[in-house]
């Protein structure tokens, strides 16, 4: 019988080679299932085999999430617990896939997460934000092409900064990307974005393969990096904030929430959930559906039609 490290291990390479999750993902998995192999190491009695996972274990696991402290002030937030008990869900369905005897997934319920709200760009705000880049620089260039992309195709940051130079077909304005859990779109690109994107291409003189380069760094480490002197995730949520500070906006908003602010403006122009669905690549339409409650031009003119007007002479 396998104790419970050896088949978290077992679970994390299934991911790799039966669901070719992301290492991103697989790291996440291995860092969720890792601290509830601890919590299980400490238990009393010790937890050493999957069989033992009870709702009365589980309880107890939720109740550490919910105390959890670090000693230096930093607490799990409600969402963040919930993705540990998702990863040992999926753990469970795994072991139970593979005939291992334990507790049934559906008996790790979550808790109620806060309700967040969604931050988004108006076109106002958008526009100031594009204009922040100094297109005479190399950097200034590749950011004003990056801010461009991003809210013209809705692209997640792990999407735009795995795209090549011959990614994107900037004759048909499209492209394909592979995005999460595996799943293949078509994206397309607007013309303002796709001529920024051509005049960063012809501003730069390398023939590295990446679509977006780091400029960080010494000559001599970028000609050893080559194809590989790709920008990170880290490096674009960075560059985003930094113009979202230089153009002075309410909203702290990241690459995702110009991803948010790209399906706002096609809904608000009245654009079909189904297709936004698509251009997003979710998996579900009850995900595209958080976006019909920030913004739906037709109810907010049937309100305005419709709702009974106090009239202004009335006593308060």
């Amino acid at each position: 019988m396998s104790n419970l490290p050896d088949l978290v291990e077992k679970f994390l390479e299934y991911l790799e080679i039966e669901r070719n999750c992301s290492r991103l993902t697989i790291r996440n998995y291995r860092h969720y299932l890792n601290r509830f192999t601890g919590f299980a190491h400490r238990y009393s009695p010790p937890l050493d085999s999957a069989e033992r996972i009870s709702p009365d274990v589980i309880r107890a696991y939720r109740l550490f999430l919910s105390r959890y402290s670090d000693g230096k002030g930093m607490v799990l937030k409600r969402i963040t617990q919930n993705y540990h008990l998702i990863a040992i869900r999926a753990f469970l369905r795994f072991l139970i896939k593979t005939d291992v005897v334990t507790l049934n997934p559906e008996k790790v319920e979550l808790g109620k997460a806060e309700s967040r709200s969604l931050k988004f760009l108006n076109l106002e705000q958008v526009n100031r934000l594009l204009n922040m880049p100094e297109i005479s620089t190399p950097q200034g260039l590749r950011d004003k092409a990056i801010l461009e992309i991003l809210f013209s195709t809705g692209l997640r940051v792990s999407e735009l900064t795995r795209l090549n130079r011959d990614s994107i077909n900037l004759d048909r304005r499209e492209f394909g990307v592979i995005g999460k859990g595996g799943r293949a779109r078509v994206v397309f690109v607007s013309d303002g974005a796709a001529k920024w994107i051509e005049r960063y291409l012809a501003d730069r003189s390398d023939d590295y393969e990446p679509l977006f380069i780091r400029y960080s760094g010494k000559k001599a480490d970028m000609e050893a990096a080559g194809n590989k002197y790709r920008l990170t995730a880290r490096s674009v949520q960075r560059i985003v904030e930094k113009y979202v500070k230089k153009a002075r906006l309410p909203i702290k908003i990241t690459p995702h929430g110009l991803r948010h602010t790209f399906a706002t403006d096609l809904l608000s122009g009245g654009a079909d959930l189904r297709a936004i669905q698509e251009m997003l690549g979710h998996k579900n339409i009850s995900t595209t559906q958080i976006y019909t409650h920030v913004t739906n031009p037709q109810l907010k003119e049937i309100h305005r039609k419709f709702h009974s007007k106090p009239s202004l002479n009335a006593e308060t």
